[in-house]
């Protein structure tokens, strides 16, 4: 059985992309990784999470009197760096499932990038953590 720590339900080695990337091929990656959110890394250093909805969201606030190829040729042009939610928290390998728990919680949240130090390692998500909730529970 698994234990009560982050590093023991985390996806390590979770797919990354870097800020520069445009919003299509964010997108993209996603897809074809299976993936609702990507961690947006600059050489080592975290910058950032982008999620499958901040790439649907994306765009101009208002849809009167715009031009559809206009819109999609700025669209297209669009950087992860634009939309994703800069310097994310993060929580250690070593804490406990509640400390992620209730960090998720507090600051209604549903993704924790995974650190050791300055080195990303992982990357947990509320699903994990109902998953490690049912397995304990039907063991």
């Amino acid at each position: 059985m698994k234990g009560n720590l982050v590093k023991d339900w985390m996806t390590p080695d979770p797919v990354t992309i870097t800020s520069n990337a445009t919003l299509p091929e964010a997108y993209w990656t996603m897809i074809n990784k299976k993936v609702r959110r990507l961690i947006i890394l600059d050489g080592e250093s975290l910058v950032g999470i982008i999620t499958l909805d901040d790439i649907r969201h994306a765009g101009p606030s208002t849809t009167i009197g715009f031009d559809l190829v206009k819109l999609s040729d700025q669209l297209c042009k669009m950087t992860a760096r634009q939309v994703m939610t800069k310097n994310p928290l993060t929580i250690s390998q070593s804490a406990s499932l509640i400390d992620a728990a209730r960090m998720m919680l507090d600051n209604k949240i549903s993704t924790l990038p995974v650190m050791d130090g300055n080195h990303l390692v992982g990357i947990i998500t509320e699903s994990d953590i109902f998953r490690a909730f049912v397995e304990r529970e039907t063991s």
